[in-house]
């Protein structure tokens, strides 16, 4: 098969996330070439730190357009970790507008006694999508490995794919709409379950050019 480009726009974590893809068994290559990406088989959008950087940096690289454009195209797509929520259309982080291609915000956790914020370490998966390929083979509620502050908010509940419960608030760790899926945990530090999701993606991506 072809390529699975990694967007490369300074927002760290590029190569935790490769070595993952690469033991699931698909080629990533790490890039900020429109035209590599337009030559892509899939898309993953990974991502660490904060908002406003991350979509400036999308913007200056002229990465946005090819983006949505392999989106509009079909081409299977993962955003992890900040990689989600510069796919909706702000965040309570900073001032920047998002990408809109989900509608809704990214919100901070509210504090509560004893809870601690960021939210890191494992946590168990509630699905709302059960039926997902990228939850296929994993248990019922799989524990993966989170590290965030903030969590995305979408308007439309059907693209919720997965919550997570911290403290006393349940939020969205995973949405999936067609052809894009994302996911607020690290699947590349989620151990036999996290490799298990890239797999499955890599899955999809191959079926989708077969």
């Amino acid at each position: 098969m072809g390529f699975l480009a990694v967007i490369d726009y300074d927002m760290g974590n590029l190569h935790s996330a490769c070595k993952g893809l690469e033991k699931a068994g698909i080629t990533p290559k790490i890039t900020d070439s429109p035209e590599e990406i337009a030559q892509a088989q899939g898309i993953v959008l990974p991502g660490v730190g904060a908002f406003d950087p991350a979509v400036q940096n999308l913007r200056s690289r002229h990465l946005v357009e090819p983006i949505k454009e392999g989106l509009a195209q079909g081409k299977p797509f993962l955003g992890i970790c900040l990689g989600l929520q510069i796919l909706f259309d702000g965040s309570e982080e900073g001032t920047e507008p998002g990408l809109g291609i989900i509608p809704g915000m990214v919100r901070r956790f509210q504090s509560e006694p004893n809870l601690t914020i960021p939210h890191m370490g494992w946590n168990q998966l509630q699905f709302t999508q059960p039926n997902l390929g990228l939850w296929q083979g994993l248990s019922q509620e799989p524990y993966l490995y989170f590290v965030h502050s903030y969590y995305v908010d979408p308007i439309d509940y059907e693209v919720k794919a997965a919550t997570v419960t911290h403290g006393k608030q349940t939020v969205t760790a995973a949405i999936a709409h067609n052809n894009i899926m994302a996911v607020q945990f690290h699947p590349e530090k989620s151990s036999d379950n996290g490799l298990k999701i890239l797999s499955n993606f890599a899955a999809m991506v191959q079926q989708s050019t077969s």
